[in-house]
């Protein structure tokens, strides 16, 4: 394989996810009505799912795995930068001004119309997925080029269809509130589609930093796992637990993870 068919593979693996949340934003011109609540819940819970599998199987497990020439203290990049994930995501949520789901502000005081804040939320949480993959791909080039794969393509393909899956529902999720509070269908899908164009962008960021990246691998797989997780806790489980009580999302969350699971291992 030369070098120009292996940079479009990686670009082809980095649209992957915006492709999934362009087409969740698109089915706002495709549903009349709002989104049920109950409906909601649960493509929430199969986001949340994805996510917590994707961040194990695709993240934190080559994480430790690279790190076992350490011995008992292979658990280290791992740890640490799972960590410093999650506090990155918590500093980026003080001080960005952002709208949840449920019209909760988070952030300084701002005068940006809600819309734009629901639309800042999600492209808030939507770098870490874009840093996930572009990890992985990173990481798989330079081992390709140097003839020492410790991560496969497959491995990277699998962490970006998954993120793709579990971004159908979340561009849905904000094309269709957007919409109900009376943006038209086709602004409504258009910020949509921009909120997950900043996941492409941080992948190629990361690769082109690769010879940065590389060296400290470990820790920026773990360091994204845990900008996702944190997603997961702050952002998705509570929405998806609102309401009355149910168990779609439970049992959606249960499909979500095994289905992440099976792709990285099957893929991988």
């Amino acid at each position: 394989m030369d070098v120009s068919n292996l940079n479009w593979l990686i670009a082809q693996g980095l649209l992957i996810p915006f492709a999934g949340t362009a087409l969740g934003a698109a089915c706002v011109f495709f549903m009349k009505k709002d989104l049920n609540p109950k409906i909601q819940r649960s493509l929430l819970g199969f986001a949340s799912g994805v996510m917590i599998a994707a961040s194990f199987w695709s993240l934190i497990v080559p994480s430790m795995e690279m790190a076992s020439d350490k011995g008992r203290l292979s658990f280290l990049p791992a740890a640490s930068g799972f960590c410093f994930g999650m506090i990155f995501l918590l500093i980026l949520d003080l001080i960005i001004p952002h709208m949840h789901l449920d019209n909760t502000v988070e952030g300084p005081k701002s005068k940006l119309k809600k819309t734009t804040m629901m639309v800042l939320a999600v492209t808030l949480h939507n770098i870490p997925e874009g840093m996930a993959v572009g990890v992985l791909y990173a990481g798989w080039r330079t081992g390709f080029l140097s003839g020492s794969e410790e991560i496969s393509y497959a491995g990277a393909l699998a962490l970006a269809i998954g993120i793709a899956i579990q971004n159908f529902p979340e561009g849905a999720i904000i094309s269709m509130p957007l919409h109900s509070k009376g943006l038209s269908k086709k602004r409504s899908c258009l910020y949509g589609v921009l909120s997950g164009i900043v996941e492409p962008i941080a992948g190629l960021v990361t690769i082109l930093l690769s010879s940065l990246v590389i060296p400290v691998l470990p820790y920026l797989l773990s360091f994204a796992a845990g900008a996702m997780i944190y997603v997961v806790i702050e952002e998705l489980i509570p929405e998806m637990s609102e309401g009355d009580h149910s168990n779609e999302a439970t049992v959606l969350f249960m499909f979500g993870f095994v289905l992440m699971m099976v792709l990285d291992v099957a893929l991988g």
